[in-house]
């Protein structure tokens, strides 16, 4: 069964910075062939993709984490980090890590809480 387990997530302060990782089940077998990507979840909205990364390393963000936030993988150990730098309150979400193409079920998520 695949499993996405996300943690790292936590209450800091406007500014301050956290890492968040990503573990994907060793039953994807393809992991190193596939892009993956950090959502987020705020309150009252909808999900939203903040970062992604191509199978090759490539990465794109979403314009309100752009300069503060950087994604990377680590293919032998089917793990995906997010570095967050500069958090602000509006940062304030549950984040998951997923698929981009291919998706699996959602894992629990992690909350990220940023004071101000």
């Amino acid at each position: 069964q695949v499993q996405l387990v996300e943690s790292g997530g936590g209450l800091v302060q406007a500014g301050g910075s956290l890492r968040l990782s990503c573990a994907a089940s060793r039953s994807i077998i393809n992991f190193n062939a596939m892009g993956w990507g950090w959502y987020r979840q705020a309150p009252g909205k909808q999900r939203e993709l903040v970062a992604e990364i191509s199978w090759g390393g490539s990465t794109t963000y979403a314009d309100s984490v752009k300069g503060r936030f950087t994604i990377s993988r680590e293919n032998a150990k089917n793990m995906v980090y997010l570095q967050m730098n500069s958090l602000k309150p509006e940062d304030t979400a549950v984040y998951y890590c997923n698929g981009l193409l291919l998706t699996y079920t959602w894992g629990q998520g992690t909350q990220v809480t940023v004071s101000s």
